[in-house]
């Protein structure tokens, strides 16, 4: 691929061009908003002026809703070789191409499995996507000329490449990502209007649990809108649980010896089967999941702590495979919890210890 041509600079349109002019790539972006191609061109994602002609691939990261209309443009006029969209869906948009009678053989749907609570070119880097999935949709009709650019564009963003069917596609986003951000959205609704002291002992589950609830609600409308279906279907299996564990709640309130043993069995089945299905989340780098041991360090709120504690950790020979920080409310202080494997847990904290960090038991 020499030539590519990025139609949407929001956070992945400018983040795949930063990443493909990185590597050589010629790259053109096009947005609705020009001011916005030409924030992203000067990021260094490329050029927000016109190709003389046909490019090798045309990239289209529009919201979910406007795909077919872009691709159709873009097809129609004989933007490029190969075309792909970056949607988080993909049945809907190639069903609409469908429909309006178009030679879909140069396209296909992807989408890569990456993001961030913040919107537009300048939160985009080039190295967004790295060790990420990118899901790929090509059917029969599929040009193998485009499936090989469109693996070359997921090589370019060191992506891992993951072929699906685009409405098994569709099913397992809703499961993984749609549905988990409206549990977390309306999660975090529940403090709106919580009392301050309340809100004041908030640690690290509630803000892993709300982390994602920052994202744009304009964008995930767009995405929503186009994946309907499959979400709503999941959380009507989310409040049929939610139901039997209030019942169960309610059941450990009872004075009743008999319903309160209800009550527990309740909440027990449901937190098992949540430790069950938390034990099937891929580990680090996809892997299958590790359990590691965990060094608590209590670190100061200062510049260069954790440059100092992770230069510790190097020289004990120690490999930090997660890290995690809570930070202590009211307090300039935080605990920074290390994960490692468990032979090397001993050695890391005998370490710390030695070069004078707090370890926490």
């Amino acid at each position: 691929m020499r030539t590519a041509l990025v139609i949407g600079t929001g956070l992945i349109g400018t983040s795949a061009a930063l990443a493909l002019s990185r590597r050589g790539v010629a790259v053109h972006l096009a947005d609705h908003d020009p001011e916005q191609a030409r924030t992203a061109a000067a990021l260094g994602a490329g050029t927000d002026e016109a190709p003389d002609g046909p490019v090798d691939l045309a990239i289209v990261a529009a919201p979910p809703a406007h795909v077919a209309d872009v691709l159709a443009d873009a097809m129609r006029r004989g933007a490029a070789r190969g075309y792909i969209d970056v949607a988080s869906v993909k049945g809907g948009p190639r069903r609409e191409l469908q429909a309006r009678g178009l030679d879909l053989t140069p396209y296909i749907g992807t989408h890569p499995m990456s993001g961030r609570e913040k919107s537009g070119p300048l939160a985009a880097t080039g190295d967004l996507f790295e060790g990420r999935p990118w899901v790929l949709t090509p059917t029969r009709d599929t040009d193998t000329e485009v499936l090989n650019l469109a693996l070359e564009l997921v090589s370019h963003c060191r992506a891992v490449p993951v072929v699906m069917d685009a409405d098994a596609h569709d099913r397992a986003v809703a499961l993984v990502s749609h549905m988990p951000h409206l549990v977390s959205s309306m999660v975090a609704a529940r403090l709106e209007n919580a009392d301050e002291a309340a809100v004041r002992l908030c640690g690290q589950g509630i803000r892993d649990v709300t982390r994602i609830a920052a994202s744009d609600p304009r964008m995930w409308i767009d995405i929503l809108s186009a994946n309907p279906g499959p979400v709503a279907d999941l959380l009507t299996d989310v409040a049929a649980d939610l139901e039997e564990t209030v019942r169960a709640l309610r059941a450990l309130e009872s004075s009743d010896e008999h319903k309160r043993r209800e009550g527990v069995t309740g909440i027990e089945d449901v937190l098992r089967r949540g430790n069950a299905g938390q034990v099937r989340v891929p580990g680090k780098h996809g892997s299958a999941p590790r359990v590691y041991d965990t060094v608590a360090v209590l670190i100061d709120d200062q510049p260069g702590q954790l440059a100092r504690i992770f230069a510790d950790a190097e020289r004990a020979g120690v490999n930090i495979e997660d890290v995690r920080i809570e930070h202590a409310t009211g307090q300039q202080a935080g605990l920074i919890q290390l994960m490692v494997e468990p032979k090397a847990a001993p050695v890391l904290t005998a370490a710390l210890r030695e070069r004078g960090w707090a370890i926490r038991r």
